[in-house]
């Protein structure tokens, strides 16, 4: 198990990104959150299988259909034994 933290830039905001996170963090089944930031970012954490993990943040470098990612800064964090994935 792994936990990491990612900041997505670009046009983020506004066009589903959080929503559709919660949708792939399910269907990989991992665990963790996302939220907007007040600079217009998405942050999220995301915990579970490292394989898995590394496939969410691969989604997070394109994110859903209308968004712009310009940039994903990935940090290691500590394992929490998070369970779901939920927008806060």
């Amino acid at each position: 198990m792994i936990r990491v933290r990612a900041v997505v830039s670009g046009l983020v905001q506004g066009v589903g990104f959080r929503y559709s996170a919660q949708e792939q963090a399910a269907r990989l089944g991992v665990a963790g959150w996302v939220r907007n930031l007040p600079d217009d970012t998405v942050e999220c954490e995301v915990e579970g299988p490292a394989e898995a993990v590394g496939t969410m943040v691969d989604w997070l470098r394109h994110g859903p259909r209308h968004a712009r990612v310009s940039g994903v800064c990935v940090q290691d964090v500590p394992v929490t034994g998070a369970e779901g994935f939920r927008i806060t």
